[in-house]
């Protein structure tokens, strides 16, 4: 494992904190999506400019990315060696995004980018409750293209999710 995908069924799945604690863990640099999407003030990269940042990503010797971001999925999926894909049920990834809201509220948190203070709205949310069904069904059928293509899949569920962290053997380079 020396180029890490770190995708989850939706937001509040964990992928910043999961991704961040693994890098911890073996000493590999992490990029968290959103801090290279998102500018000061919330304003939104181009697709090209964003595709271009991923792109110079990959061609790095080890990484881990974390973020869904489905518009370029392809350049980190054609990169990596590892898929770590974080699945937690519905309720829990709701509970996890308001509870980042009221926790960093007026702040910045370190996985974004400078100048976006922490903010919730019904968009998002709605987005969430939407798109969680097919998503799921999605994300099953690229993890089974993604195993098929011989990358390393590891699904982890509510409580996989730390366990996978407390026993990752970095000599041996995996989850015991």
């Amino acid at each position: 494992m020396r180029r890490i995908m770190v995708i989850g069924i939706s937001a509040g799945a964990g992928k910043s904190t999961f991704a961040r604690k693994l890098g911890e863990k073996t000493g590999i640099e992490v990029y968290h999506l959103d801090a290279v999407f998102w500018k000061p003030g919330w304003v939104e990269s181009g697709l090209p400019e964003f595709s271009d940042a991923q792109r110079e990503l990959v061609k790095k010797q080890q990484w881990i990315i974390e973020g869904n971001y489905s518009n370029t999925f392809e350049i980190r999926a054609a990169a990596c060696d590892t898929v770590i894909y974080l699945e937690l049920p519905l309720y829990l990834c709701l509970y996890r995004v308001l509870k980042r809201w009221l926790t960093n509220l007026g702040k910045t948190r370190p996985d974004m980018a400078a100048g976006c203070k922490e903010k919730m709205d019904w968009k998002f949310i709605k987005f969430i409750l939407t798109t969680y069904r097919t998503r799921k069904k999605k994300m099953a059928e690229r993890l089974d293209r993604f195993e098929a293509e011989g990358k390393k899949v590891i699904v982890l569920r509510k409580s996989d999710i730390d366990s996978f962290i407390e026993d990752f053997d970095v000599k041996n380079n995996n989850a015991s």
